[in-house]
């Protein structure tokens, strides 16, 4: 296939075949580069195994994408790269195409589609020899397979076979190329997963590349229900970015979508399909260098970088983006954080894409594709070959931050609305200032993730605290009394404990106070019918203030909001809302199983069965001891319903097993609308409270029945917002010595 005078080639058929042996195979193609560049040759139907390196290991290590269509997103990188390879060597006038065709075949009677292939056809610079051994390079460094080359091993995780055939322009001639990629068992067997079908020399024809997926491994439903518009959104979402930086450049797009190989719809990506550049600002951002000590000053010196700023629907732009560009394009290898916006955020229904540019960005492009080699203050100065002077990562990301506050006000507005947020939580969970100073908040933290760094730093203070008074009263045993400094060294160790230990408790009771605080607020809602829940109906308020209080069905009173009402409360054992035939005390069964005919009687006169009754509270302090707390509407009138809590007195008096022997009760009767003349009317033996605001009798008769001896019960009656008030109070104390 070398014609004419082969002289400036220096090739011999000895050496080449000395180099790529041709056990048993026919045919060797020879391919050409210019003179100062070596031959290479493959056979027909060769495998391409790779040296010192295991494909099996490289398959395992480099993992199936999660997004399906990682592969035709890698081949729509490459067919964009070819086509700009090929606009740099040849003239201005060149168009770059490409074409997307999508094929379903039906599968049954339904008319269900299922997927059959997809092709990318692009007209760039083709697999000459340099892009086919580019292909098949594969890169090692210390830390693992680098990611060059990691591209086409997504094709092999998702489909069977992918077929890639190329016609391109070597020297003069033209020459087709066709190879195969998959990792079938075959091509594994011989540490491969590139078969090279055959290179032919060809007549002058169009310069083009065919990549085709067939053999779907794996479906997810992705690839089932893809159309050509549906493709068309997948790929402005993905390129959106190289879109709006090379619009003017953008080839031609073309997506086909066939169904029983018959075109059923197509459509294209074009310059319409781009937004415009929205703002341009242009900054400079200073160099810094190290002193002979290790420390980091900025110096004089400075660089211009330009800022283009796009406002693109939401429903394309998923979410806003900050990203440096170099020679044109996206560099997505070295991140910058859009600090002045949060990635959902929109403004008028639209999202920002910043893109950053300048001479310096490009310089310090490197080999390897997506990455820079800009600084950042951790490795700045330490490397024994890093420049003297230089611009950093964190000096750029801040000043394009700043700048873009400058550029649109409204995401000033945002981010200050950000920072009020953080203000409410540390005023809400009672954060210092100290502990919050030390933490980078970013516009992205949602408010579970500024607690949890805030969080973080005080358990690292706490931990520390501990370590030290575990180290102080470790180092008492090694005190000697006999030692002349031992007084000393003594109240030195018991000075230091008695300062630690109360910052210690001090943290921890500020979070149990701002937890109160948080539940005081809580209740002063619901009591002013602030919740949309309360928006239903009425009657659900009592729901709301006893489940604040006390969870129905709940035993556990560690875990209620008891102290609302009386701070001792909450350490005692307990029931809410429980039938009184159900309720237990230590275990065993507080209500007699077995009644006489004449208890039997009374229990269920009048229509009544006083034994499924559930009393909203029951409170057992010690043996002998019983609490009663009932809950009324804050729209009931209380005074309705006084004799309540001393019925339940009473039957709990009168037929509890007989080993229990409850006589002493406390009642609480809890509402909103209470009438004093109306309590004091209804039952003369109430009293009035000036100074605490709520009502009291004295303890009165439990009457015992058949044989039992009396009882006696204190009851009162409370407003809830008495209790809210008494509350607040007593937490703001804590609060005030806390805060102080």
């Amino acid at each position: 296939m070398i014609s004419g005078d082969n002289s400036k080639f220096k090739i011999r058929e000895s050496l080449q075949i000395s180099l790529f042996p041709c056990r048993g195979v026919e045919k060797l193609v020879f391919l050409r580069f210019k003179s100062d560049n070596t031959v290479m040759s493959y056979q027909d139907n060769q495998y391409i195994s790779a040296q010192d390196l295991s494909f099996k290991g490289i398959l395992h290590d480099t993992r199936k994408s999660k997004t399906a269509l990682q592969p035709v997103f890698e081949c729509f990188t490459n067919a964009l790269e070819a086509i700009k390879i090929r606009q740099k060597k040849e003239e201005e006038t060149y168009k770059g195409k490409i074409v997307i065709k999508l094929v379903k075949s039906g599968t049954t009677l339904d008319d269900t589609f299922k997927f059959e292939y997809l092709s990318i056809t692009d007209n760039g610079i083709g697999f000459n020899d340099e892009e086919f051994k580019r292909f098949n390079t594969f890169k090692l460094n210390n830390k693992g397979f680098k990611n060059l080359g990691s591209g086409r091993l997504q094709y092999v995780h998702y489909f069977g076979a992918t077929y890639i055939k190329s016609v391109f322009l070597q020297d003069t001639t033209y020459f087709e190329r066709e190879f195969e990629v998959s990792k079938k068992e075959i091509f594994l067997r011989r540490n491969a997963i590139v078969k090279h079908l055959h290179c032919k020399e060809v007549e002058p024809q169009e310069i083009r590349t065919k990549v085709t997926f067939k053999e779907l491994l794996s479906n997810n439903n992705v690839y089932d229900s893809l159309d050509d518009k549906k493709l068309k959104e997948e790929l402005l979402e993905r390129y959106i970015h190289y879109f709006c930086y090379n619009k003017e450049a953008l080839p031609e797009i073309e997506i086909e979508y066939y169904l029983q190989s018959e075109l059923k719809s197509k459509c294209n990506i074009s310059k319409e399909d781009i937004p415009n550049i929205d703002k341009t600002e242009k900054i400079n951002i200073n160099y810094s260098s190290t002193t002979p000590k290790g420390l980091i000053k900025r110096i004089d010196k400075t660089e211009e970088f330009t800022i283009d700023a796009f406002r693109i629907s939401q429903a394309i732009l998923k979410e806003n983006k900050l990203n440096l560009v170099s020679k044109g394009e996206v560099i997505e290898g070295t991140k910058l954080s859009l600090e002045s916006i949060a990635n959902k955020d929109t403004l008028g229904g639209d999202r920002f894409l910043f893109l950053v540019s300048s001479d310096y960005i490009t310089s310090r492009d490197t080999d390897e594709r997506g990455v820079l080699n800009i600084p950042e203050k951790a490795s700045f100065g330490k490397g024994l070959f890093d420049n003297e002077e230089d611009i950093l990562l964190e000096d750029i990301k801040d000043g394009v931050n700043s700048a873009i506050s400058g550029m649109y006000p409204e995401v000033e507005e945002i981010k200050k609305e950000h920072q009020e947020n953080i203000r409410q939580l540390k005023q809400m969970f009672l954060i210092d200032d100290d502990t919050s100073n030390e933490i980078h908040f970013s516009v992205n933290d949602k408010e579970s993730d500024i607690l949890k760094k805030l969080y973080e730093v005080e358990a690292g203070k706490q931990a520390i605290m501990d370590a030290k008074i575990k180290e102080s009263i470790d180092s008492l045993d090694d005190l000697d009394p006999n030692d002349v400094d031992y007084s000393e060294d003594f109240k030195r160790i018991i000075d230091s404990l008695v300062t630690a230990i109360p910052i210690q408790n001090k943290k921890n009771l500020t979070h149990y106070v701002a937890r109160r605080k948080l539940v005081i607020e809580l209740f002063e809602k619901i009591l002013n019918r602030r919740l949309e829940v309360q928006k239903e109906a009425n009657n659900y308020d009592e729901a709301l203030i006893h489940n604040l209080l006390f969870q129905k069905g709940s035993a556990d009173t560690e875990d209620s909001n008891l102290w609302l009402v009386n701070e001792d409360f909450i350490y005692f054992k307990g029931n809410s809302e429980k039938r009184l035939s159900t309720l237990e005390f230590n275990g065993e069964k507080l209500f007699k199983e077995v009644f006489s005919e004449e208890e039997e009687r009374y229990l269920n006169s009048l229509g009544e069965h006083r034994m499924l009754k559930r009393p909203d509270i029951l409170l057992f302090p010690e043996e002998g001891k019983c609490i009663i707390i009932e809950f009324k509407a804050p729209h009931v009138n209380v005074s309705d319903h006084l004799t309540q809590i001393d019925k339940y007195a009473s039957l709990i008096r009168n037929y509890t097993e007989d080993k229990f022997q409850i006589t002493t009760f406390y009642g609480y009767l809890l509402g909103e609308h209470i009438e004093p003349k109306d309590v004091l009317a209804a039952v003369s033996a109430y009293e009035y409270s000036y100074q605490f605001d709520y009502l009291y009798r004295p303890s009165i008769k439990v009457t015992g029945f058949d044989g039992r001896t009396n009882g006696s019960i204190y009851t009162e009656v409370i407003k809830y917002s008495t209790l809210v008030k008494r509350a607040k109070q007593r937490n703001s104390i804590f609060i005030d010595k806390l805060m102080s």
